[in-house]
């Protein structure tokens, strides 16, 4: 099996390609409702320690699986482990993904007609206001599956384009921008009436908030935030060089990715006391919220623009990795088949997401498991097959590849270097298994209160 002929150019552009992975709805969009609903501060400290203890070293393990065999995820297993089965993990990845873009294209797809809106000067101050205005949005089935092609077509289009001139060139020139928005719109947000109580509900735990299901969204949300469990992350590590040291990236992408998730909180939370809003208003949050604050600054529509366009950038920058995994595994290394299995894939997932983009309209009441198709795919893939993956990717670095290999990927040579190496495999093996099982196990009612 050949390795493919994709390679990043920098390992600026590997982190900044990684992060947009990992940021993304992840950070901006899902990270406040999913905290809003699980309680704030206390959802938030363990968000920070599930990705500290449990994300981390799956990152980590993902990036050993994909540079030290140079292959995508599939190639990858099959040559770490060529007598078993644990290239399996692959293809659940490959599903996974495809579910997960199904429907994060809706919500990009939501991002698109919101910067329409902007653009064409029907966002600021709605007549029935911002909530009205999301809701009949939403539940317009042609504006909905509409904007949900928009988003596939736009990802297709760049997955199909490479790594270096479509996924790379696009993170490292835009992904800067989101960050200083990101700091202004705090700063307005703290400057709203009443913004402290919001400050309080984020970064002051309060436990008693906390229940089983919650613990799981947190886990699940630090796998979510950080794209590991796909093999989407041992797939871009097969782009990277040798030379570039596997440890300062994770640390990077880990460290942005609470950085962002930090900003996103404080600059939702603060605006949704000060507005009279509840924090766990669910996926509509942050389309409701922000609007709200862009509307109480000056030139807050040329803002809300720009927010929007670069909004959008990181939801792509996401969902081009959930194609690419795809794509990459289906190509095996040949380049001039992506462009094909682009479109033929991307095209496939659009119309897996249709009952996704019509779940909030005219298939509302459809329900599976009490569940509606977005919500039932969201669930699915968040806090069922993402958390199994990750336990079996967890098992599988320790069992099947040499500690000689791992060392040799991690670039350990120093004696405090070896004792984080001792510290990462202690958590794989043992603390990031017990953890996932655990809560798992909770959730489904197998241990805990009933």
């Amino acid at each position: 099996m050949e390795k493919q002929d994709e390679q990043w150019t920098s390992r600026l552009g590997f982190i900044l390609a990684a992060a947009g992975s990992a940021i993304g709805l992840g950070a901006i969009w899902k990270f406040p409702y999913m905290a809003g609903m699980g309680g704030g501060g206390a959802f938030f400290l363990l968000f920070i320690v599930f990705t500290l203890l449990v994300g981390l070293p799956l990152l980590l393990a993902e990036f050993v699986i994909g540079r030290s065999t140079g292959k995508v995820a599939i190639p990858a297993y099959k040559e770490i482990a060529p007598k078993k089965k644990w290239y399996l993990l692959g293809y659940v990845g490959m599903v996974s993904s495809g579910i997960m873009l199904s429907f994060y294209a809706v919500v990009g797809g939501w991002i698109l007609l919101y910067l329409y809106k902007a653009i064409t000067g029907q966002l600021m101050k709605p007549a029935g206001g911002y909530g009205e205005l999301f809701n009949n949005m939403i539940a317009n089935p042609y504006e909905a599956v509409g904007a949900h092609f928009i988003f596939i077509l736009l990802t297709i289009i760049v997955v199909a384009r490479g790594v270096k001139d479509g996924i790379e060139k696009s993170s490292k020139y835009l992904m800067p921008g989101l960050f200083i928005l990101f700091v202004a719109l705090i700063v307005r947000s703290l400057s709203l009436e009443n913004a402290i109580e919001g400050v309080k509900f984020f970064l002051l735990p309060d436990f008693a908030k906390l229940d089983s299901k919650s613990i799981l969204f947190a886990l699940g949300q630090s796998f979510f935030s950080l794209s590991v469990g796909f093999s989407v992350m041992a797939t871009y590590s097969s782009y990277l060089s040798k030379k570039e040291s596997l440890t300062r990236s994770a640390y990077s992408i880990a460290g942005l990715n609470v950085l962002i998730s930090l900003f996103a909180g404080l600059a939702i939370f603060p605006a949704i006391f000060s507005l009279g809003m509840e924090p766990s208003d669910g996926p509509g949050l942050l389309f409701v919220v922000l609007p709200s604050v862009f509307e109480k600054i000056p030139f807050g529509s040329v803002f809300l623009l720009m927010f929007l366009a670069l909004f959008l950038f990181a939801t792509l920058t996401s969902a081009f990795s959930m194609l690419e995994i795809i794509v990459a595994n289906l190509t095996k290394g040949n380049s001039e088949e992506r462009k094909k299995w682009s479109w033929i894939w991307g095209l496939t997932i659009f119309v897996v997401g249709i009952p996704a983009a019509l779940s909030f309209g005219i298939w509302s009441d459809i329900k599976i498991f009490g569940l509606t198709f977005f919500e039932a795919s969201d669930y699915l893939v968040s806090n069922i097959m993402l958390p199994l993956c990750c336990l079996f990717i967890a098992i599988f670095v320790p069992l099947r590849m040499k500690r000689e290999v791992l060392m040799e990927e991690l670039q350990v040579s120093t004696s405090w270097g070896k004792k984080m190496f001792v510290i990462w495999l202690m958590l794989l093996r043992y603390l990031v298994p017990l953890v996932i099982v655990i809560v798992f196990l909770n959730v489904i009612g197998i241990i805990g209160p009933k």
